[in-house]
């Protein structure tokens, strides 16, 4: 009877692609991919390992959604492509 009713404890996890998230996927494979294209292999692999270390680091705990705030300030304005929100350099709005 105590197995009535069942919660999850993992539904904010997100997806993953084999163990990593789908931006350390990413960090890794162009990387990677441009290391197979250039005919630079091991040159690749070792930029995509430092790649995921340094995305691994950055992140360190805080959301994926952190690294897209900080793009949004630091980044020019057309990369986040966020529509709703005004460009990062008006700082003051008048109204």
């Amino acid at each position: 009877m105590a197995d009535k009713y069942v919660i999850h404890s993992h539904l904010d996890d997100p997806e993953l692609i084999g163990f990593w998230t789908l931006d350390e996927f990413l960090a890794m494979i162009i990387p990677f991919v441009w290391g197979i294209l250039s005919q630079h292999i091991v040159f690749g692999i070792g930029f995509a390992i430092a790649c995921w270390w340094l995305l691994r680091k950055a992140k360190a705990g805080k959301a994926t959604s952190w690294l897209i705030h900080l793009a949004y300030w630091h980044l020019p304005g057309g990369f986040p492509s966020v529509r709703a929100t005004p460009p990062s350099y008006l700082r003051v709005m008048v109204g």
